[in-house]
């Protein structure tokens, strides 16, 4: 991942002339032993495999009830969760972390903890409550993990909305937000006073028990968004399914108007943006103009996607348009254009906006470090 903002960037930097390629030639790879690799190239040809992946949680069920809980979780530590977790305690975590810092890589780290959109509905706020004590002691873990921190303000933490409010509200508030549009009771400017003042919120078209969740929700969203700052972690919050997002992004402004303020050192909480989607590009233009015009910081994650087969089942299910891109060439000019976007913007805003190129595609990677290259001298 790619993250660029024009204060990293300075104007005095070399011309577009002497830009040259990122290098993919697998340097990194001497930080690995043998049985690493080996597991690495397992894991990848695995998660190739069509079968696995659509029924790779049915096996895992398969497999602790044949195997045990402890002998199957054994086997995922040592292939597929050994691959991509850093570890299951802080020790462990720091130690990788420090094995990346040789190759000048830093750390994102997340809460693995989301509510899907079709799951049982949770009971109380006990389990929202325990997700905001996890993500507490992430940002903490966050802050406390590099050895050298670097810039303040360099630590970033991935944030899942549905951790901390119910899938249940973030669909009903995303109804009304798609059928009133811009309106006073539903917007972040209101939202953002809720959370400050901690005062009861009424939203007219919530029953009782929504108005009373979404309070709660307003205030765990608060407390780590406070705590973050606090120790000047920023937060990128993730984008989940079409039919949660529009709420899950009312409730990124709310906190942005509260903590992305000017002055305060740069977009303290940011938005994640999927190219994969249709209406991406525009949303993108859209929020990053109004940004602008209310003089607000603005962080951006962009990324691909990871609901595409959901997404599209859902939508022939309900007999709606399919949300997605038709293809993946698609989605990559989608994704360019949204990069060629956000890259003219933090080329005018400087500090007040930044970019997270969250991608694989070294294609994409490439441009984007060139198109700055070339923008640090405009």
């Amino acid at each position: 991942m790619l993250w660029t903002c024009r204060v990293l960037c300075p104007q005095a930097g070399p011309s577009a002339g002497g830009w040259q390629p990122l290098s993919f030639d697998g340097g990194a790879f001497h930080l690995k032993r043998t049985g690493e690799l080996t597991r690495a190239l397992l894991v990848l040809r695995m998660c190739a495999w069509p079968p696995l992946v659509t029924h790779g949680l049915a096996l895992q069920a398969w497999s602790q009830r044949l195997l045990g809980s402890r002998l199957s979780g054994a086997l995922l530590r040592a292939s597929i969760y050994g691959q991509f977790v850093a570890g299951e305690t802080t020790e462990e975590v720091r130690g990788c972390v420090q094995q990346l810092q040789t190759l000048c890589l830093r750390p994102l780290l997340a809460v693995p903890t989301e509510e899907e959109p079709d799951s049982a509905v949770k009971t109380g706020e006990a389990w929202y409550e325990g997700n905001l004590s996890a993500m507490l002691r992430c940002v903490d873990l966050s802050q406390g993990l590099l050895e050298a921190p670097g810039p303040t303000g360099n630590i970033l933490m991935q944030l899942k909305m549905t951790a901390l409010t119910s899938t249940r509200l973030c669909k009903e508030l995303t109804s009304w937000v798609r059928r009133l549009g811009a309106s006073w009771e539903l917007s972040p400017e209101r939202l953002a006073e809720a959370m400050d003042s901690g005062r009861g919120l009424q939203i007219s078209c919530l029953n009782a028990e929504q108005n009373q969740h979404l309070q709660a929700s307003l205030s765990r969203l608060h407390r780590v968004a406070q705590h973050a700052r606090a120790q000047r972690v920023r937060l990128l919050v993730d984008a989940e399914y079409t039919s949660l997002n529009p709420a899950l992004s009312l409730l990124v402004a709310a906190l942005a108007e509260r903590w992305n303020r000017p002055g305060e050192g740069g977009p303290w909480v940011w938005n994640t943006y999927q190219a994969y989607l249709k209406d991406t590009h525009e949303r993108l233009r859209r929020d990053a103009e109004a940004a602008d015009r209310a003089g607000l910081a603005f962080g951006v994650k962009l990324v691909r996607g990871a609901y595409l087969d959901k997404e599209r089942e859902v939508a022939r299910l309900q007999g709606t348009q399919d949300p997605t891109q038709p293809d993946y060439e698609a989605t990559n000019q989608s994704y360019s254009r949204c990069l060629e976007l956000m890259l003219a913007h933090v080329s005018h805003r400087g500090p007040m906006c930044h970019l997270m190129v969250a991608s694989h595609n070294e294609e994409s990677v490439q441009q984007a470090t060139k198109r700055a290259s070339r923008l640090r001298c405009v």
